[in-house]
């Protein structure tokens, strides 16, 4: 199901609808996973966790340390861990990095134990939006930022089109995809 904030009524019923599982964000960097998640955890009154906090904390090093000490394959393996690890059944959201959904354990974990929402943007936003956080992407690193996304794009969404919620996150304030989601998920 993709739901464009253009279908958006002016406001949500008050009935927001109760959950027994977590809500796991997936899609691009800058697509607002982070951003997003906090606000919809707190709209649902549910905790929010980032994925990519939690490796952090887990490992005592940042991602972008992570990938330059033992590459992306080590980083996949501990975040599928901690991935597991907040999967417990209990309802949160949680944020996870860009490349998480593409490891086919980590997807089966989620689709199966999660409910998974697939923040979806154009190119341009996503590259908007990074560009504010230079130096924190270890995937752009001496990268354009557009040819990167674009190259990930091309291989990445049509994985994250196995989500069973597909949200379009468009240059609009959060609270507009907060409330796409939420329309989504009471459908």
């Amino acid at each position: 199901m993709c739901i464009a904030l253009d279908d958006m009524p002016q406001s949500l019923p008050p009935n927001l609808p109760h959950f027994d599982r977590p809500l796991v964000l997936i899609g691009l960097m800058g697509a607002g996973k982070s951003t997003v998640g906090k606000r919809l955890a707190t709209r649902l009154h549910l905790p929010f966790v980032d994925a990519d906090q939690e490796i952090e904390r887990a490992a005592g090093l940042t991602i972008s340390e992570i990938f330059a000490r033992f590459g992306e394959k080590e980083f996949r393996d501990g975040e599928r861990r901690v991935i597991a690890r907040l999967i417990d059944g209990r309802p949160k959201v949680i944020a996870t990095g860009g490349g998480a959904f593409m490891q086919e354990e980590t997807r089966a974990l989620i689709l199966d134990r999660a409910t998974a929402v697939w923040l979806d943007a154009d190119i341009e936003v996503l590259a908007d939006r990074v560009g504010r956080r230079e130096g924190t992407r270890p995937l752009l690193k001496d990268r354009d930022a557009r040819e990167v996304l674009a190259e990930l794009a091309a291989v990445r969404n049509p994985v994250y089109a196995l989500a069973p919620i597909h949200i379009r996150s468009q240059p609009l304030p959060h609270d507009a995809t907060v409330d796409a989601i939420l329309k989504a998920l009471m459908q």
